[in-house]
């Protein structure tokens, strides 16, 4: 059994505004933590933690989202809102398998040390910077596809929601009035 509506609200109301903040936040903490490894160091424990609790949030938005969408008028805007909804997992899943190996990967590269011949004049390893380069182009790939899914999601949930709710002139009294 799952709770479906707290204070008179459905659940899914209240809960998809942790995904709205969590998805974005967690896609700018790894794209900084891969174009600034001293700042993933910095961020620690917390950029997998903070991708964890987003990918987390996920799931219990969506459940909540399935549960009211039984219970509101079905209509095109609405099981088009579940749709895109249905494809934000996957973005979450890459935002949290990033941000776990950039942690880790900065972690473990203060001590690995690479043969003198494979240095570039910087002084990096190549191998290291190509890994690094992959990582920052994933990383920013995912982190926008990510944040581009959340808008879309959220502008068709709007438009669901709020489609025919609403009056555009000040009196509230034109309900559906789109003059």
């Amino acid at each position: 059994m799952s709770i479906t509506v707290v204070n008179g609200l459905p659940v899914h109301v209240l809960v998809v505004h942790f995904v709205i903040v969590l998805v974005p936040l967690s896609a700018l903490a790894v794209v900084v933590g891969a174009i600034w490894p001293s700042a993933a160091r910095r961020m620690g424990m917390a950029l997998p933690l903070l991708a964890l609790v987003t990918l987390a949030s996920v799931p219990v938005a969506t459940n909540a989202g399935e549960w009211l969408e039984g219970h509101v008028d079905s209509d095109a805007l609405v099981r088009r809102h579940a749709e895109l909804g249905d494809g934000l997992l996957p973005w979450a899943a890459g935002l949290f398998v990033l941000a776990t190996a950039v942690w880790w990967t900065t972690r473990r590269s203060a001590s690995v040390e690479a043969a003198p011949g494979e240095r570039t004049r910087a002084g990096t390893p190549r191998s290291a910077l190509v890994v690094r380069v992959a990582a920052v182009v994933l990383s920013v790939v995912v982190a926008a596809g990510a944040v581009v899914d959340v808008y879309r999601i959220g502008d068709s949930g709007a438009k669901a929601a709020w489609h025919d709710g609403f009056s555009k002139t000040a009196d509230g009294g034109g309900h559906g009035d789109n003059d």
